[in-house]
């Protein structure tokens, strides 16, 4: 049996004088309970470089969320995670008429465990995370895992 959840967000954006074709892509989104996000578009979009963009915000989505689900399956095998890094790279392709995707997620998990014996099964474990992931599973493009893993 499968359960729902939902989740809700506000966005609002008003319009400021600016050249007349030419809108200013600065706007919040609200989320109950939490402070206020300040977005704009990225800069290669000619949007406030100083702010997060919905490209970075769905790349930390995914590393994010990556994350959780591999703590989650380290746990049910008596793995014990002391410290994890993780510089994640997202790909996005753009068409000449403006539309795009991403075509791809890169993440590179340092992860460091206490136990030795269990370094080989703490790298495959990425996999079964990446199966359980809800934000995996809700995207339509590959996400690559290159781990590494040390002991203290």
């Amino acid at each position: 049996m499968a359960f729902k959840h939902l989740f809700k967000a506000q966005l609002n954006w008003f319009s400021t004088p600016k050249e007349s074709t030419r809108f200013v892509k600065n706007h919040t989104i609200s989320i109950h309970g939490k402070e206020i996000l300040q977005v704009s578009a990225a800069k290669v979009f000619k949007g406030d470089p100083s702010l997060y963009n919905p490209e970075d915000l769905l790349l930390s989505s995914v590393v994010s969320c990556h994350m959780m689900s591999y703590l989650y399956v380290c746990g049910q095998n008596g793995i014990e995670v002391l410290s994890y890094i993780d510089e994640a790279e997202a790909t996005l392709e753009v068409n000449e008429n403006g539309s795009g995707r991403f075509v791809e997620v890169r993440l590179f998990p340092k992860v460091v465990i206490r136990q030795k014996e269990k370094i080989a099964l703490a790298n495959e474990l990425h996999t079964k995370a990446n199966e359980l992931c809800f934000i995996a599973n809700s995207c339509s493009f590959p996400i690559v895992h290159e781990s590494c893993c040390e002991v203290v």
